[in-house]
């Protein structure tokens, strides 16, 4: 036979046809950030992209991260080894103390067992991989409606089953309080419940402390389980503790559960990657054996994972969490980028309230973090880059951080001339 006859139909298929491997849609958020670097209209406004900017619509490398960049980079027993499994225990203790209280019980008592992992993506989901493994029967996970849109794919890729409770009122632009209690209410016991610490993404709309309590309540008469999302500590109001009230009021009132805390909005270190997850146990006489054992199965599965975490973000991290003065130049940081973020939101309410734009307009400044939920729909959203070339997820949520006093007067004009002609059809 000849060696270079052609091959058989069959030996040149694939094993992977699209019957088996579907094209996948492309990723809503990351194709609207490639819509708008390919648009070259000098107007265009970019409100999409959950980064921090500066009054100029340029990334901000916070002055903090900037000083321990260069103390990292002179210190002359600095290395390029492995992490432990668990990450870099001056980051993971530091993180512990800043989302739960240097003071917490939980910690005195050491029933908190944290890991480093992939900024709050990767503690999302190490988390989900440990409860889809571990959490006897097989819970269905809640999560609010809207929630981030990774949420359902992180839990869905480990096969746990989820569910939404009602969480933002189109009506009122607030929190639908009385809808999320009839369904955290009415799930069955056991169930894990994902709450969002501070600055809900993408609704910006967040429980008052009073709320919180009833929903610490309603948990535990169910005995649901909380599972914490915290990606905005710092970021949301400019004060660290305020932003994790709620966590330290669930852990006062001796809930087991778990966190997820991202570095990447309050250090600006997006592309590194720093995160952590905490486990925290209730009270018992238990508690350290508890705690022990589930770290134990953290780190098998984190070494099948990743092996070890990535060292640079945490490294940065680390030194101005556990420095006094660079994390006071931090906490100044902060308040720099929430007072912007704040200062925008009354800006865009006034020109609205200015313009006379139809509707009402209170909720841009009742809602706090990084988003706004305008209220906007869909066919407004498409008008607005249609027209004015402005760049925002299709169900209304704005990036406030894109805004600046460059635009967004110009924002406002196109938001009330969308609204207007809307209101005409």
């Amino acid at each position: 036979m000849d060696s270079l006859a052609a091959p058989t139909a069959s030996a040149t298929e694939t094993s992977f046809p699209e019957y088996a491997v579907p094209q996948a849609p492309e990723d809503p958020l990351f194709g609207l950030m490639a819509a708008f670097r390919a648009d070259g209209d000098e107007k265009k406004v970019d409100l999409g992209i959950g980064a921090y900017r500066d009054n100029d619509a340029k990334p901000w490398v916070l002055p903090v991260v900037k000083k321990a960049d260069i103390l990292l980079r002179d210190d002359p027993s600095l290395n390029h080894e492995y992490l432990p499994i668990a990450g870099l225990t001056d980051f993971t203790s530091a993180a512990a103390k800043l989302i739960l209280g240097a003071e917490s019980p939980a910690l005195s008592e050491k029933r908190v067992h944290s890991m480093q992992t992939i900024s709050g993506t990767g503690a999302v989901h190490i988390g989900a991989l440990f409860l889809r493994k571990f959490y006897a029967g097989a819970p269905t996970v809640y999560f609010s409606n809207p929630t981030w849109a990774n949420h359902n794919q992180i839990f869905s890729n480990v096969h746990l089953p989820t569910s939404t409770y009602p969480y933002f009122s189109k009506s009122t632009k607030g929190l639908d309080f009385a809808g999320m209690k009839n369904a955290i209410s009415s799930a069955p016991d056991h169930s894990i419940i994902l709450l969002h610490a501070c600055a809900h993404n993408p609704t910006g709309v967040d429980p008052t402390r009073d709320q919180w309590k009833e929903l610490a309540m309603l948990l535990k008469q169910k005995r649901h389980f909380p599972f914490f999302d915290c990606a905005y500590q710092g970021f949301a109001s400019g004060d660290l503790a305020k932003d994790a009230w709620a966590v330290r009021y669930f852990v006062e009132q001796g809930f087991e559960l778990c966190i997820a805390q991202s570095f990447a909005k309050n250090f600006g270190l997006y592309g590194e990657r720093a995160g952590c997850f905490h486990f925290v146990t209730s009270p018992s006489s238990s508690a350290t054996s508890t705690t022990s054992r589930i770290a134990s199965q953290l780190a098998i599965l984190q070494r099948s994972e990743i092996s070890n975490p990535p060292a640079y973000g945490a490294r940065i991290a680390s030194l101005i969490l556990n420095d006094t003065k660079l994390f006071a130049e931090w906490e100044e940081n902060l308040r720099t980028m929430s007072g912007r973020i704040i200062n925008m939101r009354k800006a865009l309410r006034s020109k609205l309230e200015e313009l006379g734009t139809p509707g009402t307009w209170n909720h841009i400044t009742d809602q706090i973090g990084m988003f706004s939920f305008t209220g906007l729909s869909e066919k407004q959203v498409a008008e607005l880059r249609e027209s004015s070339h402005v760049y925002m997820t299709k169900n209304g949520r704005i990036s406030m951080a894109g805004l600046n006093t460059h635009n967004v007067e110009y924002f406002a004009k196109a938001v009330d001339r969308v609204v207007r002609e809307t209101q005409r059809l």
